[in-house]
Formats: C-alpha cells, sequence, structure tokens
C-alpha cells in the first residue's frame, strides 16, 4: 500500500486529474464532482434526454471532434444571451431531447477525458443528483471521489469548497461504507453547509465570480439539492443517463 492510496478505505477522495491518474487503478467507481459548472450542465442535460461529450481542449479540435460525432459544439465561452449552448447551466435548460453536445472544459472534462481511460465506471455529479448518484454507485466496492477545484491565473489547481460539500453530499448517502479522512472532511463540509443552508454558499469564491460576470442564475441552478432522479455515467465516449 502506497501512503496516498487511501485503499484501506472503501471510500476515497482526492482531488483534480492527479487523482485520476495517482488512484484510478484501484477504484472501480470515479465520481467527478464540478459543481460550477461542468457537472451541473452534464445534469441539466441528461435530465432533458441529451448526451454529453466531454471535452478537455477548448479549440478548433472541438470542432472536428464534434463534427465527428454528430453533435453540436457548446461555446467555449460562457455567454449571457444569444443562440446555442455554452458552459453556462442556463443555456442547457431547454436543450432539446436526443441532442448531442461537446462540452469543452478545462476542469471536469479534462479529468472525465482522462478516466474514461481506465477500467473503472466514470459519473459526473453536483448537488443536483447526489442521492441519485449514490445510488447508481452503491454496488462498486471501491469509490473514488474526485472534486474538481478551479484554476488560479497560473492554471495551478485551486480547491473549490462547492466540489468539497457536493462530494461530501455524495458521499454522506453511501452509510454502509468505510469512508477515508479526507471523505469524511468532505462529510462534514457537506453537513456543515446544508445546516447553514446550501444557498450560503452563493458567497464562495467561484459563485462570486459567477455573479459578478452576470450568471447569477447560473449558481442558483448550481446549488440545487437533489431535483434530479438521474446518474450520468459515462459510456464510452458520452455522459448518458442512469435511472436507479
Amino acid at each position: 500500500m502506497t501512503w496516498y492510496t487511501q485503499e484501506q478505505f472503501s471510500v476515497r477522495l482526492e482531488w483534480g486529474i492527479e487523482a485520476v491518474e495517482q488512484l484510478a487503478e484501484m477504484a472501480d467507481c470515479i465520481i467527478i464532482v464540478d459543481v460550477m459548472s461542468f457537472s451541473t450542465c452534464i445534469s441539466l442535460a441528461l435530465d432533458n434526454g441529451a448526451q454529453v461529450y466531454p471535452y478537455p481542449w477548448k479549440d478548433e479540435s472541438a470542432i472536428a471532434y464534434g463534427n465527428e460525432r454528430g453533435a453540436h459544439i457548446a461555446s467555449t465561452e460562457r455567454r449571457l444571451t444569444g443562440n446555442g449552448y455554452s458552459l453556462s447551466p442556463s443555456s442547457l435548460k431547454n436543450i432539446e431531447q436526443g441532442a448531442r453536445l461537446v462540452l469543452p472544459s478545462p476542469n471536469g472534462s479534462a479529468i472525465s477525458f482522462r478516466a474514461k481511460e481506465t477500467a473503472a465506471a466514470v459519473f459526473s455529479s453536483c448537488f443536483r443528483n447526489m442521492a441519485a448518484t449514490a445510488r447508481a454507485c452503491r454496488h462498486f466496492k471501491r469509490i473514488l471521489v474526485v472534486p474538481c477545484g478551479e484554476r488560479w491565473p497560473n492554471g495551478a489547481l485551486r480547491p473549490a469548497v462547492e466540489d468539497l460539500a457536493a462530494a461530501g453530499g455524495i458521499i454522506s448517502y453511501l452509510t454502509d461504507r468505510t469512508w477515508s479522512p479526507e471523505a469524511q472532511v468532505a462529510v462534514s463540509a457537506y453537513h456543515h453547509h446544508s445546516l447553514l443552508g446550501i444557498s450560503g454558499l452563493g458567497e464562495c469564491t467561484s459563485a462570486l465570480e459567477l455573479t459578478e460576470r452576470g450568471f447569477a442564475e447560473d449558481v442558483r441552478l448550481c446549488l440545487s439539492l437533489n431535483v434530479s432522479e438521474l446518474a450520468c455515467r459515462l459510456s464510452q465516449e458520452a455522459y448518458i443517463a442512469q435511472c436507479d
């Protein structure tokens, strides 16, 4: 056993793409948590009957990737107005049933894209579908929960409290498992914020950034609790809905 693997516990937690790089071999299931906004976008799109292809690069290669799959390509910039889709959850509230969407993102998409190369089942989750995700993953023996965090301007990982709390919310439903200390801290963060009201996370750094840019509605959507009954599972290249 390597000191950082948490393998003596059935539910582990570690941050960012390095968690997948270092711990995926010891996981049967990986849950990727990127609340603001990748995982929330996935949940909203799948609730409407769409499929979402995660893609890590915000460049012209995304267009070719989407065209090869007959998919719409989300704008690489979050947008307030205009047609089409973006990383703004509001832009996906009315996505049509059966649509295919390529969603470029440097955090949730990049980690999903890497995780699909592993042998583990891969899920995306957020506050919207915590309970549904836990139900879908309850049969897996070794679960790795990966809060994605955000990025500083220099590209370094910035741990995000909303991702930690949502990760803890998912873990809190896995009551028949052993939790690593890292997982236990996430559960404590979730319970703390749920007692105060999850809407209080509207004052966290990520939410303030979105609000200042005019995306207060996205923050509201991202902080909706268990409003979806669908888990979001990566099937080959695309996230699809999985019912319990």
